[in-house]
C-alpha cells in the first residue's frame, strides 16, 4: 500500500465574526462564529494529485492555508510525512516546511514588485541553505530553464511578464526549496484559457520528472478532470464525497457532486447545455439544520432537515448523504 504523504484529521477551523463588544452589549446580541471547516478528514498518496472541488465560500483555500502553517486549526491535527505538526518545536517545523510550497491564485499579486526575478527564486535556496551564495544564480537559471522561461530572465522584474508567464516564475520559487509537496490554489483561474493549457501541463511534465505531490485547489471541473487522481468535494465546509477521479465523475454518488457535474457546460450540435445550480449556498453563521444541503437538494426529505448525514462506504469511496444509509456501510470512527 503506498503511505500517505499528508494526512488531516478531524479538521475544524471557526472564525470569530462578532460585533465590537460594546455593540453587543447595547444590542445585547451574542458573539457569533463562522465555522469555515467541520470535521474534514483525507489524505494524499505519494505521487497522486487530491483536488478539492466546490463552490466559493466552501472552505477550500482555507484548508490550504492551514495545511501551509498560515492559519491554525481550531481542532483537528495535520500529519506531513507521518509527523504531527503540532507537536514539533520551531526548528523541527522549518525544517519539515522547506519540503511542502503553495503557488497562489494570481500571479500579478503572488510575486514581489520590487524585486528582480532571480531574487525572488533565489531567496528559498539561501534560506533554506540548498546552495551556496555563487552557486544560486546558476540555480536559479536551471530553475527558470525547467519552466519554460530562459536564464535571462533572472535579471527582470515582475511587471516585465505576462501573467502566464508570471505563474511559471512562481511554479519556479515553488520548485526552488526542493519540495515533495505543492499546493496549487486556483492556479489558472487567473488567465487565459489558451495559457491554462499550458500552466497544467507543465504541472503534471513537473509531477512526473520530480515525484512531487499536489493538492490542487479548483472550482473548474475540466481542470479537475485532468488533473487529478483523487477528489473530494466540499460543501460548506464539509466533506460530501471523496473518491478516485475517474468513477466521481462517471458515477457520482452524492446528489451535490452531480448538481457541480451538471452545470458543467455540455458542447452538443444544439449549443451549450447546462443545469445551473439551484438555490445559494447558505449563510455558515447559521446554517441549515441537518443536512446542510437539504435546501437545494432534489432528493431531499424530511429527515434531511433533521439529521446530519455520517459518511459511508459507497462504490467508489465514500459520501454523506441520508439516502445512502439504507444500502450502504457506514463509517466508523
Amino acid at each position: 500500500m503506498t503511505e500517505s504523504l499528508l494526512r488531516v484529521d478531524g479538521l475544524w477551523r471557526r472564525f470569530d465574526v462578532s460585533k465590537p463588544w460594546l455593540n453587543r452589549v447595547i444590542e445585547r446580541e451574542d458573539r457569533q462564529f463562522l465555522t469555515a471547516l467541520a470535521d474534514v478528514s483525507f489524505s494524499i498518496d505519494r505521487g497522486e494529485t487530491f483536488a478539492l472541488v466546490g463552490e466559493s465560500g466552501s472552505g477550500k483555500s482555507t484548508i490550504a492555508r492551514m495545511i501551509m502553517g498560515l492559519l491554525a486549526p481550531t481542532a483537528g491535527r495535520i500529519w506531513f510525512d507521518g509527523q504531527d505538526m503540532s507537536t514539533l518545536s520551531p526548528d523541527k517545523l522549518r525544517e519539515l516546511r522547506r519540503r511542502f510550497q503553495i503557488v497562489f491564485q494570481n500571479p500579478f499579486a503572488s510575486l514581489n514588485p520590487r524585486w528582480r526575478v532571480g531574487a525572488i527564486i533565489g531567496e528559498p535556496i539561501l534560506t533554506f541553505g540548498l546552495a551556496s551564495a555563487a552557486a544560486v544564480e546558476r540555480e536559479v537559471a536551471r530553475l527558470l530553464e525547467i519552466v519554460g522561461l530562459s536564464a535571462q530572465d533572472a535579471k527582470k522584474f515582475p511587471h516585465e511578464f505576462s501573467g502566464g508567464q508570471r505563474q511559471r516564475i512562481a511554479i519556479a520559487r515553488a520548485l526552488s526549496s526542493r519540495p515533495e509537496f505543492i499546493v496549487f490554489d486556483e492556479p489558472t483561474s487567473a488567465l487565459d484559457v489558451s495559457v491554462q493549457a499550458q500552466i497544467l501541463n507543465l504541472m503534471r511534465d513537473l509531477q512526473d520528472q520530480f515525484g512531487l505531490t499536489y493538492l490542487l485547489i479548483s472550482h473548474d471541473l475540466s481542470v479537475v478532470r485532468h488533473m487529478a487522481t483523487q477528489v473530494g468535494v466540499l460543501y460548506l465546509g464539509r466533506l460530501v464525497e471523496v473518491a478516485q477521479a475517474r468513477a466521481l465523475f462517471d458515477s457520482p454518488q452524492h446528489p451535490y457532486t452531480q448538481m457541480l457535474l451538471d452545470a458543467v457546460p455540455d458542447l452538443t450540435l444544439s449549443g451549450v447545455r447546462r443545469t445551473p445550480i439551484r438555490g445559494e449556498i447558505p449563510n455558515p453563521i447559521s446554517p441549515p439544520s441537518g443536512c446542510a444541503l437539504h435546501p437545494r437538494c432534489p432528493i431531499a426529505s424530511t429527515r434531511c432537515t433533521e439529521i446530519v448525514p455520517t459518511p459511508v462506504v459507497t462504490a467508489s469511496g465514500i459520501a454523506s448523504c441520508l439516502a445512502l444509509l439504507d444500502t450502504t456501510e457506514v463509517i466508523k470512527n
